[in-house]
């Protein structure tokens, strides 16, 4: 059933809206009264905010804010009426004559569109709004900059590099507090810098921006991931196939990638042949050629196939971010071919998969069914007869197996509507990862069949799924959402055996080894430190479990076992305590001992 999720009134997320790019304007008019010669960016509204991008004469750090944010609350004060103006291509170019970003702005825009100012005061900037219209109706307490940074013009790194000033706003100051506590929360489990920490995975500018190296911890961990969706997958009869990671560029023509998706592809080339390769951005096209590469039958129906060979997609430098934005990646990703009468059935069963993987993981989730968007068709594959068809089955879906969701519009897939899956993490942060897509364009494009009951050749439905998308993007979100202290089915190292001294050594590394035959993931920590420090070390590292073995320990039938985040020691027989990780591991529990 369609549920509305806007608990704020209407008018009230509008207006938020409005102050927040009116923010990014008097954070212009601040910055222009420090640097009177700076050169203008772009100042857009981002979530729960706003930045403006500047070329600067001077230099200026994150201590220069407080006074930027002071000379804004000056400015808010004075009353300033906002005013929108449409001028002329000639009067644009002329009113922004010493500012070279806005007449590459300007000179882009399409000929028969309106140019339209918004003046605030002795400030006027290109701008298509919408803006407060007195800047008194900005809280001057319910906003604050928070960060300064580098990004390249437009995102590409061959442009200068400007400075871009970040800034939040809120409807009231209680709202921002809340905010500032949660960024406060999110640096201290930010993923790149536990990554880091917990020697899970590194950068080398050697390799190249976007792709990582996982090291034998973050090896460990995606793994886990894997390999519980792919229990889940086979669970509901998928079959894992394997696809090589550069085509031609015919198959992405068929698909529809080309024309859509092309400048996020990267091209490859031989030197013995000329015609154009692809990396692949997807495996969908992939799959389709595995499905024609015989002869199907209605009896044959459904087929599944699964795949998590790597990705790869020409992201912008400015737009990478740790393992949350790659340019190589994997996915959980799975193609159903099915007979119409079966959609309901492949639909349940996945959905089903999704809710275990989530619920397993300890994160809520809300749906969205992402719809197309009816005056931009041009984005999208097939007719309109199509699209109508696809969007009410799965609407028809959703509301059969009364599942709440919202709808938006300009959301769906090139190639069809799909039903995504926004997660929310420990700090309320929605992300999208798992989705349900149904598509009746890409087996008409590659001309895919199956012989009816009756003799006849009708085309199949595919179905895209993913259960957590991205594995390297789902890591991201989990180090977040789990402050590094992973639950002990996933965590790279289960138990941590330190030894006291040299004595003490050769009995640890038996010990180790009779954890590693049980497929309990165990490290020893052998070296010469104190042991204060290899516990600290230990604590720092989130390890589940921790053994500190000396003379006392070597001579006892039970172990006295750290557990993470309690201070008292466990008093438990070493078979027990085998017997009882073991069980926990196998349940995929949440809880330690």
């Amino acid at each position: 059933m369609k549920k509305e999720r806007n608990i704020a009134p209407k008018d009230k997320g509008e207006h938020i809206n409005r102050s927040r790019h009116s923010l990014s304007h008097i954070l212009a008019m601040a910055v222009l009264k420090k640097f009177p010669d700076a050169q203008l960016g772009i100042g857009p509204t981002i979530e729960h905010g706003f930045y403006y991008d500047f070329l600067l004469p001077g230099k200026l750090s994150d201590a220069d804010l407080p006074k930027l944010e002071k000379e804004m609350k000056n400015i808010i004060s004075q009353k300033i009426k906002f005013e929108k103006s449409v001028i002329s291509r000639k009067d644009a170019l002329k009113k922004s004559a010493n500012q070279k970003f806005k007449i590459e702005l300007i000179n882009e825009l399409p000929k028969n569109e309106e140019i339209s100012y918004y003046s605030s005061g002795n400030f006027s900037d290109l701008c298509a709004g919408p803006h407060v219209e007195y800047s008194t109706e900005i809280n001057t307490k319910a906003f604050k900059l928070t960060t300064s940074a580098g990004a390249y013009w437009r995102g590409d790194e061959n442009n200068q590099m400007l400075t871009r000033i970040y800034g939040v706003a809120f409807d009231n100051a209680e709202e921002l507090a809340e905010y500032l506590t949660m960024l406060e929360e999110a640096k201290k489990r930010d993923h790149r810098k536990l990554g880091k920490e917990m020697d899970l995975f590194a950068f080398s500018d050697l390799v190249g921006q976007g792709l990582p190296l996982y090291t034998p911890r973050g090896a460990s961990l995606r793994r886990e991931i894997i390999n519980f969706s792919d229990e889940l997958q086979k669970s509901i009869g998928f079959s894992e196939v394997h696809s090589p990671q550069i085509n031609k560029a015919e198959l992405f023509k068929i698909s529809g990638h080309y024309d859509k998706f092309k400048d996020d592809m990267i091209s490859a080339k031989t030197h013995y042949s000329q015609e154009v390769f692809f990396l692949k951005p997807m495996n969908c096209p992939q799959h389709t050629q595995i499905y024609a590469s015989r002869k199907r039958s209605y009896r044959d129906l459904p087929i599944r196939y699964a795949d998590f060979a790597n990705l790869f997609r020409d992201e912008k430098p400015g737009e990478l971010s740790g393992l949350t934005r790659l340019r190589c990646f994997s996915q959980d990703d799975g193609h159903s071919f099915c007979r119409e009468d079966q959609i309901e059935s492949e639909f349940k069963n996945i959905l089903n998969i999704i809710n275990t993987a989530l619920k397993t993981y300890g994160l809520d989730y809300f749906i969205r069914l992402s719809l197309w968007d009816p005056e931009h068709k041009e984005k999208y594959l097939g007719d309109e007869k199509i699209w109508d068809k696809s969007q009410k089955l799965l609407e028809k879906l959703l509301d059969e197996n009364k599942v709440n969701y919202e709808t938006a519009l300009g959301e769906a897939a090139f190639y069809g509507p799909k039903m995504d899956i926004i997660a929310k993490d420990a700090l309320k942060r929605q992300w999208q990862i798992s989705t349900i897509q149904l598509d009746f364009n890409m087996p008409l494009r590659f001309k895919l069949s199956y012989t009816d009951k009756d003799g006849s050749e009708k085309t199949p439905v595919m179905i895209h799924r993913a259960i957590i998308g991205s594995p390297e993007r789902f890591m991201g979100i989990l180090i977040e959402h789990y402050g590094g202290a992973f639950p002990l089915w996933l965590a790279p190292v289960q138990v941590k055996i330190i030894s006291v001294g040299e004595a003490h050594i050769e009995f640890c590394q038996k010990m180790a080894a009779e954890f590693s035959q049980e497929n309990i993931k165990v490290e020893l920590d052998i070296s010469d430190e104190t042991v204060g420090n290899k516990i600290r070390k230990s604590s720092q590292e989130k390890i589940p479990y921790t053994l500190v073995i000396g003379d006392k320990e070597m001579s006892s039938e039970n172990l006295s076992v750290r557990v993470r985040n309690k201070q008292e020691l466990l008093n438990i027989s070493k078979d027990q305590f085998i017997k009882q990780l073991k069980e926990d591991i196998s349940k995929r529990s949440s809880n330690l001992l």
